[in-house]
């Protein structure tokens, strides 16, 4: 992580406003007011891990408002996945309340207003995801924001470790790694921000967001398996075909097209990666799955508009 800004040699009358300055550009813009103007201090770090930007930050006590108007005027493709690394945050969003603790993950939309006060001792990471990659996993996510995500259950605290790892994988691994480690903590945290919703709604039985997890789930737990097919994902996820391509469709997708979709990413992802370069593209293409070569090469095209052996020439490229 980079170090982009820190109240250390400023004068402590400036303190304040510098890294207000500072946070309104790199996080969002907002108003805020400290506990303590002349002692406050503040740290921000900076990174990326494949389409993440991470951003550490730790401050004194302090109050936020992130308001209508400021909503109205962001631009943003991208939601806050927080995780409180020390200290406390008292966060509202969407009426929600809630107080968030080392350990402890939340989901805020910097479309919608939302206000904070940070505790002594706060430590924060913000995880910016992509906004299409995490609603193609849960669909619309307004009724997920400011949802306490604890690491209670095993799930939870799967995805609050993996979370708090992110800043010392930064800038670490190869763009291969990056894409496949940013995925897998999506799947992450979809699945527990579709948990706490469930889980603040006991009368729903199943929601849409939750099958959609698990349909996904099974499907990349058997993309190695030849026979996978659509019946044998509705089975495992316990409803109809029928009913899981009416969930897929409000996605513009359907399970066999996923099938294939996460087939073919899974190949491409193997044909660039060096450490597969002694592996023949048949090789790759029978081990996830495919069964013809010849249908294999038409529908990677016909996905990537290249060959699969021209996929690979290009990762080779300087």
């Amino acid at each position: 992580m980079e170090t982009i800004f820190s109240t250390q040699r400023i004068h402590r009358r400036d303190k304040f406003d510098y890294w207000h300055s500072v946070a309104c550009k790199q996080i969002v813009d907002h108003d805020s007011r400290p506990e303590a103007r002349l002692s406050f201090d503040a740290e921000i770090e900076l990174d990326a891990l494949g389409n993440f930007e991470l951003i550490l930050f730790n401050n004194s006590p302090m109050q936020i408002s992130h308001t209508v108007a400021h909503a109205s005027r962001t631009k943003s493709d991208h939601l806050f996945v927080c995780r409180q690394l020390s200290g406390s945050v008292l966060l509202e969003q969407e009426t929600r309340e809630i107080a968030l603790d080392a350990g402890s993950v939340v989901l805020l939309d910097p479309l919608l207003p939302y206000s904070g006060k940070f505790l002594q001792g706060s430590k924060m990471l913000v995880v910016k995801v992509p906004r299409r990659e995490l609603e193609t996993r849960l669909g619309k996510i307004r009724n997920m924001v400011a949802r306490l995500i604890k690491p209670a259950r095993a799930e939870d605290r799967l995805t609050s470790v993996v979370m708090g790892m992110l800043p010392s994988l930064a800038s670490q691994m190869s763009s291969i790694s990056d894409q496949l480690v940013g995925n897998h903590v999506l799947d992450l945290i979809a699945m527990s921000l579709a948990k706490a919703v469930e889980g603040a709604r006991p009368r729903v039985s199943r929601s849409k967001a939750l099958l959609l997890l698990n349909i996904r789930a099974v499907v990349d737990a058997s993309l190695s398996d030849p026979s996978l097919n659509p019946q044998t994902v509705a089975d495992s996820v316990g409803v109809s075909v029928r009913y899981a391509n009416e969930v897929l469709e409000e996605h513009n997708t359907s399970l066999s097209r996923l099938i294939l979709a996460r087939r073919l990413a899974r190949c491409r992802c193997a044909l660039e990666d060096p450490a597969q370069a002694n592996r023949t593209v048949s090789e790759i293409a029978y081990s996830w799955g495919f069964s013809d070569l010849t249908h294999f090469g038409r529908r990677f095209k016909q996905a990537y508009q290249i060959l699969p052996r021209e996929a690979r020439a290009l990762a080779k490229r300087p």
